[in-house]
């Protein structure tokens, strides 16, 4: 089991910065890559930023609408996986869900499997 709690969430005008946190505890064996989804109104949840447990060099992956703008960071002395998001936009509100999962390869290139999600925190932009 795995326990995820978020942190960070907040309001932030437009072209601001957040920093998201999430701690994860429980079995460390059940743990191969974090993350972080997004799921604003009406919309479906979206993977925003993975990383692995071991956070080598290109192993973060970022969905393309915020790549250049957060970055992903993995402290594994603390159990704790950040997301600083900065050039905020309003279509960046939504609630960040912090996640933990495995890659999987397909015929077609690889899969997200998630296997624990936290509560969530809400993050807000205005414009």
């Amino acid at each position: 089991q795995v326990h995820l709690v978020e942190s960070g969430g907040g309001l932030v005008q437009a072209g601001g910065s957040l920093r998201l946190s999430c701690v994860a505890s429980g079995s460390p064996f059940e743990i191969n890559a974090l993350g972080w989804y997004r799921q604003a109104p009406g919309k479906k949840r979206e993977l925003v930023a993975t990383i692995d447990k071991d956070g080598k060099d290109g192993t973060t992956h970022y969905v393309d609408s915020v790549k250049g703008r957060f970055t992903i960071s993995i402290d594994n002395t603390k159990n704790t996986v950040d997301l600083q998001m900065d050039s905020l936009q309003p279509d960046d509100t939504a609630v960040y869900y912090c996640c933990s999962g495995t890659w999987y390869p397909t015929l077609s290139g690889r899969r997200w499997q998630y296997n624990y999600l936290g509560q969530g925190t809400q993050v807000t932009v205005s414009s």
